[in-house]
């Protein structure tokens, strides 16, 4: 089904004005819908001339569908189409249209002085229901809300845009004021709502403001919309705290030719809503507090290794100690990341480059090597990132140790040599011949491919061979396997050496 901006920008030429106006107006009209029980559907006229198109349609959450079928994008009939030239010319609504069993009511859009469209409502006489206190107040509150489009003031300009959290509805509860902001009808959800932030007296003929206000904490920070809400002065919307329940509230002003004679606010309980939020936020504090302390006990190892290296007398074994230590602190600078953020996943860039820094200043000894990032790794899951961090250091340690003669410091102004670390991401091919076609794959085909590039200048492979043997070889291959992928060593023209390793990556949408 197009959407409301597809339809109009293919169908209709309408100002940008009109079109903001228009989606405004999709984008409120649900409640319209909701309190007049019946289909709403928006006509606008088209590029071709005498044909009008139906570009936006809602359905009521409060009763029966008018439409089953998608309608959007339908062309006016001959009949309809006059009726809509007519409502659009003179900027007038016709008196509701009954045919058999179906009732339509035609209301100009206007803007600015202006028709920029025709709303239709479509109500199903037979499957209406049956009329009581809340339907015929409903309808009532439909039709000014139908009036004020009529007359080009709703929705409103001030009113804010988007659903917030909570954002109340009509079946939340709903409350008509009169102008001097007292109840003048309530539905049995706002009463229930009343009754939980501790209102127990009657509702009708009370001042809402009075209510609300008496039953706030004593020191309680006032937000500075909430009178003008309470009081249906202003198209806004407000939250109460209270110890005992969260509401929040959005007042929509009943005009009359720009005369407000009463307004109309939804209520919604989000106490419990509020409630899971805070337990979600306490959740991702615990996380990050979790990776804070890893990161610190594993600081700690790392320079409890190296303390422990120093008093030795075997070189090998003082080797090993300080090698075990470098990979601990790469795994603690992927937790170090994690504790900053909100979620398990991590912008790996940062990483990549303070890997490459770090590891060029440990490894080099005193030369100068240059450590260059191209490319971007993007936004990674913490599974996938712990395992990349090390390969990616051991592949630049490597480079520096074996591909540079660091024994010498380089004392003028050019470097000893350039490792370049490249990353390029993208959505597997066809036929799955990255990261080691099926076999790499495997069946997940939700994750995305990486290829890592490593390129140094140095004296190249020995041999024009890739290494093998080694502990840090030994790591990386175990590493690319559990990432599902593949790595290939070569050599670089000139001189220097290429490793190139490809994985797939899990969804940014798995879950730990």
């Amino acid at each position: 089904m197009p959407t409301l901006r597809e339809v109009l920008g293919h169908q209709a030429s309408l100002p940008r004005a009109d079109a903001d106006w228009l989606h405004r107006l999709v984008g409120d009209w649900q409640m319209v819908a909701d309190l007049s029980f019946s289909d709403l559907t928006l006509w606008v006229p088209t590029n071709h001339e005498d044909e009008w198109a139906l570009v936006a349609h809602a359905r009521p959450t409060t009763g029966p569908n008018f439409y089953n079928d998608d309608v959007v994008g339908l062309r006016a009939s001959k009949e309809r189409r006059e009726i809509l030239v007519q409502v659009r010319s003179s900027r007038r609504p016709v008196e509701p249209l009954t045919s058999e069993s179906v009732e339509e009511q035609y209301v100009p859009v206007v803007r600015a002085g202006h028709a920029v469209g025709v709303l239709v409502r479509h109500a199903n006489l037979h499957s209406m229901r049956q009329q009581g206190g809340l339907e015929v107040n409903y309808l009532q509150l439909a039709q000014s809300l139908l009036q004020m489009i009529g007359q080009g003031t709703f929705p409103s300009d001030l009113a804010p845009t988007g659903v917030g959290r909570g954002t109340p509805r009509v079946g939340d509860g709903v409350v008509r004021l009169d102008a001097e902001g007292h109840i003048d009808y309530a539905s049995p959800n706002a009463i229930s709502a009343l009754r939980r932030l501790g209102h127990t007296d009657q509702v009708n003929g009370t001042d809402l403001s009075e209510i609300v206000t008496s039953r706030l904490p004593t020191g309680a920070t006032l937000d500075e919309t909430m009178p003008l809400v309470l009081t249906g002065r202003a198209p806004w919307g407000t939250e109460v705290e209270t110890a005992r329940v969260n509401l929040t509230m959005r007042a929509v002003p009943l005009l009359d030719h720009g005369t407000r004679y009463g307004a109309m606010l939804l209520l919604r309980d989000v106490s419990e809503l509020r409630r899971r939020e805070r337990e979600l936020l306490t959740k991702d504090a615990t996380i990050r507090e979790i990776h804070h302390r890893v990161k610190n006990n594993l600081q700690t190892v790392s320079a409890l290794l190296r303390l422990q290296s120093r008093r030795l007398d075997d070189p090998g074994a003082r080797f090993a100690l300080q090698e075990a230590g470098r990979r601990v602190s790469t795994v603690a600078l992927v937790h170090d990341t994690l504790s900053q953020g909100f979620d398990e996943t991590v912008l790996f860039d940062e990483i990549a480059v303070r890997i490459a820094r770090a590891t060029v200043e440990v490894a080099s000894r005193g030369a100068r090597v240059v450590a260059e990032h191209r490319g971007s790794f993007g936004r990674i899951q913490a599974e996938d990132a712990t395992p990349l961090a090390m390969i990616l250091a051991e592949l630049v340690h490597n480079a520096v140790e074996h591909a540079f003669d660091t024994s010498t410091p380089v004392t003028g102004g050019e470097p000893a040599g350039v490792v370049i670390v490249e990353a390029v991401r993208g959505r597997p091919q066809a036929g799955g011949s990255e990261a080691g076609g099926s076999e790499a794959g495997g069946s997940d085909a939700g994750g995305e491919v990486l290829t890592v590039t490593v390129t140094d200048d140095g004296r190249g492979l020995p041999d024009g061979q890739a290494p093998s043997g080694g502990l840090g070889t030994q790591i990386i291959q175990a590493l690319i396997s559990d990432l599902r992928g593949e790595i290939t060593w070569g050599t670089k023209e000139p001189h220097g050496t290429v490793v190139r390793f490809v994985v797939r990556l899990r969804g940014l949408s798995a879950q730990a």
